[in-house]
């Protein structure tokens, strides 16, 4: 049987038919939907981690215990369960471990454009990297055998435009090898000095291995054409050069892009002309490429970008300077730049948004904010322009702290820290630790809408729900902020600004950490039942154009008069309290 699927979907599926039982991840776009589709099937046990590094060691802790395990995060995240991931790579694994990363080129929806291919070398993990759905699927299975056959984690790359798309993929069934059994090896799983310091070689040893079974697994590919250029390539960087050269150039698309086969790379260079490798952001395979001194002409990052996503008229105009004739005119899949000038929706919380209102007190009150990650960033775009800084997760309240420490009082009173609920609990807690135990003069609030927003309503350790939607351990945020030392805590309404004003207002006051927890539901929550749309009374606005300085998407001005669309409107009532003439009812 054949499906179209999704390209995470696709992965959740190869999951299921390589037999994985445990998984534990950290909703992070593009990689989100791996962990929710494999929820759908019930031989699997699925779980939200508060963060990236307990979703690694909680996989780590399945896999000793005998069954095939995964997690899955976005590539910042991988930053953050970096400390397990270096360290397992010494110890090795007893079942399989697959840890799924999905680097977002072009910063859709993340804070950089980082290669996660760095963090399999330095990590000395073997990373292996899908091109389509199939791939995504086939993939999956083969990292459980390179995991067990080779005794290492093993790091499965996607990107946002192979997640996100669709493709052919044809369904197997589900094969679930016997359960291994843990045996008690002191010298393997506690990475002790003397331990580790012996279990080094093994990890060198492995990757060597892993490069030679590599250049003839399958997993990496020669397509031989026409040999005036051979291209050298990898992931979505593939499916552009074939939509732009079809057959016309000899391409090796690489599977496994850590350990990169390096025979297998010099037999191919001798039978092409050229060499052109493409790979979206570091130039990471280029390098290996020109180390190897294969006597031939290279190109990559001199004629293409190290920023960016890649198309296929990017490839086109890039590599245009160094292609034969015969190639150069060949605009067969050219996509017409009519088709890609298409207007550009710019991020905007949604109307409704429950921290519009918390975000207008800040602007009115003129204070620095410390932001976070989440869809509360949105707070940073006009006309709010609420927010100042916003450099990782968790980073918002160790960041205020150090704020605080250095400019002293005058600091203190102007300046405040937001952070989400999910995110909180992802990293900020030991923020709010920092500012309780080392007592920084610091007001911070949790912008509380009672789910994980930015990734598409995911559930976290404050809603009572687990990912199933079930009954699940609640924390209590308010009770858990006096146990960390936070003497001060109070809860406030973010639709009603005044209150929101006058919380902020005192809390600054005050000579000691204080925290606000701005709570109302996320307005796009089933169970959230919108009230009637408001209007505008033409007869009573004056014009003033107030009631556009929250930046609603519901709210505009025509003939020189607000109106409010009645579609998108939720009847939250906030901008009611901007006008001063009645005029919104």
């Amino acid at each position: 049987m054949k499906q179209l699927l999704l390209g995470n979907a696709a992965v959740a599926r190869g999951l299921f038919e390589a037999g994985c039982e445990v998984i534990s991840s950290y909703p992070g776009t593009p990689s989100t939907e791996i962990t929710e589709e494999a929820a759908k099937f019930k031989e699997i046990y699925c779980e939200w981690a508060p963060n990236e590094k307990v979703a690694f060691e909680s996989a780590f802790g399945a896999c000793l215990a005998g069954k095939r395990a995964f997690c899955a995060m976005k590539h910042v995240g991988l930053n953050v369960a970096a400390d397990p991931l270096f360290t397992a790579s010494y110890t090795g694994v007893n079942a399989g471990l697959v840890i799924g990363v999905a680097d977002d080129a072009g910063m859709h929806s993340s804070q950089n454009e980082q290669d996660s291919r760095h963090h399999a070398i330095a990590s000395k993990i073997p990373m292996i990297e899908p091109s389509d759905s199939q791939e995504a699927k086939e993939f999956a299975m083969l990292a459980y055998e390179i995991s067990e056959k080779f005794d290492t984690p093993v790091l499965y790359k996607t990107c946002t435009r192979v997640a996100h798309s669709q493709s052919i993929v044809e369904m197997g069934e589900r094969n679930v090898p016997p359960r291994k059994p843990y045996e008690k090896t002191i010298q393997k799983y506690v990475m002790a000095p003397a331990n580790a310091i012996r279990r080094h070689p093994f990890v060198e040893q492995r990757m060597k291995d892993i490069a030679v079974w590599s250049e003839t697994s399958g997993i990496n590919r020669i397509e031989m054409g026409k040999t005036d250029i051979g291209i050298i390539t990898s992931s979505t960087s593939y499916q552009y050069t074939k939509e732009v050269f079809g057959d016309s150039v000899s391409i090796l698309k690489l599977g496994m892009v850590n350990p990169l086969p390096e025979n297998m790379i010099r037999d191919f260079a001798k039978k092409v002309s050229k060499i052109i490798v493409i790979e979206e952001l570091d130039p990471i395979i280029e390098t290996a490429v020109r180390g190897y001194e294969l006597g031939k002409e290279i190109h990559g990052k001199d004629i293409l970008p190290i920023c960016g996503e890649f198309s296929q008229n990017l490839l086109r105009k890039c590599l245009a300077p160094v292609l034969p004739d015969s190639l150069k005119h060949n605009s067969e899949f050219l996509i017409p730049n009519s088709a890609l000038d298409l207007p550009v929706r710019p991020p905007i919380m949604c109307a409704g948004c429950p921290h519009r209102g918390m975000f207008y007190a800040l602007s009115k009150l003129k204070v620095t904010v410390f932001g976070d990650i989440g869809c509360y960033t949105l707070g940073s775009v006009a006309p709010l322009s609420a927010m100042d800084v916003t450099l990782c997760m968790g980073a918002s309240f160790s960041g205020l702290h150090g704020w605080n420490k250095a400019g002293g009082a005058e600091n203190e009173k102007k300046s405040v820290a937001v952070i989400g609920d999910s995110t909180f609990m992802h990293s900020g807690m030991t923020g709010l630790a920092q500012i309780a135990y080392n007592q920084s003069n610091s007001t911070v609030i949790v912008l509380d809408n009672s789910i994980t927003g930015m990734t598409g309503h995911q559930q976290n350790p404050t809603t009572g729900k687990n990912l199933y939607g079930d009954p699940a351990g609640r924390v209590d945020l308010e009770a858990l902020a006096k146990a960390m030392g936070i003497n001060r805590v109070r809860v406030v309404d973010p639709y009603n600004i005044a209150e929101c004003e006058k919380a902020v207002k005192e809390e600054l006051a005050v000579e000691e950490p204080s925290l606000i927890i701005s709570r109302r539901p996320c307005a796009l929550l089933k169970e959230v039942k919108p009230k009637p749309a408001l209007m505008v009374n033409q007869d009573k606005c004056k014009s003033c154009k107030m009631c556009m300085k929250i930046g609603c998407p519901a709210i505009s001005m025509k003939g020189g008069k607000a109106k409010i669309d009645t579609t998108l409107c939720v009847g939250c009532g906030v901008c009611t309290q901007m006008c001063n003439f009645g005029a919104i009812v």
